[in-house]
């Protein structure tokens, strides 16, 4: 298993031989990955002599406390074992490899690098925000999840304007007695008649407002009955005969004047 700390065993295994290897623990058989090589370390390095003449490292100050190792989820990997991650700093991860009760192996991913590792065909990385990704051979490498775009909030539609209901106008065209002609219109402001010549002159307009008018001896008017409205017509020159329509142009009252003896 690859990560950001190295623990060499190399110089007890030349010691030990070939014989030796084979009875290594389970942990150690958690191979590095090749797919990010590290420099190769040369023996008695990792693990210098010791000098009489130099004098020991400075202990760290004292007040300082090194990080307490935290435990922060369980990740089931992809050939059914698992990783412990632990938190130590905020840019210090730790996961140790379990198959069982046996560790295989301890991720440790510092200073914004990832931890990676391989065994057996398992592939695990432990990324610098503690999350683990694992594969198997001959499957697809897990691409990382993208951040969620922040969703804007919603703006408020401007409220759709509605035009008020209008009243249609109906109108109807009647002949009067005199030859002139009127237009009998039921429109939004109420009920009107159009009084005009048989050219289509208009003469004269009445409507609830003005509801009569006189014309050469004949009289226009309306006349509200109970909730109708009726146009008449009547006859002065003629001694008052008179005409009753209804707003949809029909007839509905005739009186003739007897003459007089």
């Amino acid at each position: 298993m690859r990560n950001t700390r190295r623990t060499t065993l190399r110089s007890a295994a030349v010691a030990a031989g070939a014989a030796t290897l084979l009875a290594l623990p389970v942990g150690s058989a958690f191979a590095d990955s090749p797919a990010v090589p590290e420099p190769e370390v040369l023996p008695g390095i990792e693990q210098p002599s010791v000098d009489p003449s130099v004098p020991p490292t400075t202990p760290p100050p004292v007040g300082s406390k090194p990080g307490v190792r935290t435990y922060v989820t369980a990740v089931k990997l992809a050939d059914g074992s698992v990783a412990k991650v632990y938190r130590i700093s905020s840019n210090h991860y730790e996961a140790d490899i379990l198959a069982g009760s046996t560790k295989l192996d301890t991720l440790v991913s510092k200073g914004g690098a990832a931890s990676y590792g391989q065994n057996n065909g398992l592939h695990v990385v432990l990324q610098p925000n503690g999350t683990v990704t694992s594969w198997m051979d001959g499957s697809p490498k897990p691409k990382p999840r993208p951040k969620p775009r922040p969703q804007p909030e919603p703006q408020q539609q401007p409220k759709r304007y509605v035009k008020p209901e209008t009243r249609k106008e109906s109108s109807v065209r009647i002949a009067l007695p005199d030859w002139r002609v009127a237009k009998l219109v039921d429109g939004t402001h109420g009920k009107r008649a159009e009084i005009s010549r048989p050219d289509g002159r208009l003469i004269a307009v009445i409507d609830p407002e003005r509801p009569s008018t006189y014309q050469d001896g004949w009289t226009y008017k309306l006349v509200r009955d109970g909730k109708r409205v009726k146009f008449v017509v009547i006859d002065g020159k003629g001694g008052g005969n008179s005409w009753v329509y209804d707003f949809n142009g029909r007839l509905i009252e005739k009186y003739t004047v007897a003459p007089a003896r």
